[in-house]
């Protein structure tokens, strides 16, 4: 469910909508998939859907949505901090879906940390080296 609200997030962030084929596209699924989903998400007090129509997000959901997406961006930025170079896509899909909120705010912290002092960054980078032979 968080997967589909983030992507309807993204994909409306221009023209405040998006349809079943982009979201299905994007999202690597079926159309009939992507409209099961939205229709389930419908129920909610996050999306409303029309057959054969647009997709929208309600209030809440941009709210859901921009979170959603920062808390993407966030772990993503935090895997690349901590020098995972492959499949880090997968590693964020991974880990945000099971991340507490308490656990996030550390995670926010600790990135903001390091884009705030480079100079720590860097040592960190030197340490790790030196844990894991092998690991540049």
């Amino acid at each position: 469910m968080e997967d589909y609200l983030e992507m309807v997030y993204r994909l409306s962030r221009d023209k405040g909508y998006t349809r079943i084929s982009d979201l299905a596209s994007a999202l690597n699924v079926q159309p009939p998939s992507a409209t099961n989903m939205v229709q389930k998400l419908s129920e909610t007090p996050y999306l409303k859907y029309e057959r054969y129509g647009l997709v929208k997000l309600t209030e809440s959901g941009e709210e859901v949505g921009k979170y959603l997406l920062k808390r993407h961006e966030i772990l993503e930025e935090f895997l690349r901090i901590i020098g995972v170079e492959e499949g880090i896509l997968q590693e964020t899909e991974k880990i945000e879906h099971n991340v507490s909120p308490g656990t996030m705010e550390k995670i926010i912290v600790l990135v903001h940390f390091f884009k705030e002092n480079p100079d720590c960054q860097r040592a960190f980078h030197v340490f790790q080296k030196q844990c894991l032979p092998g690991s540049d």
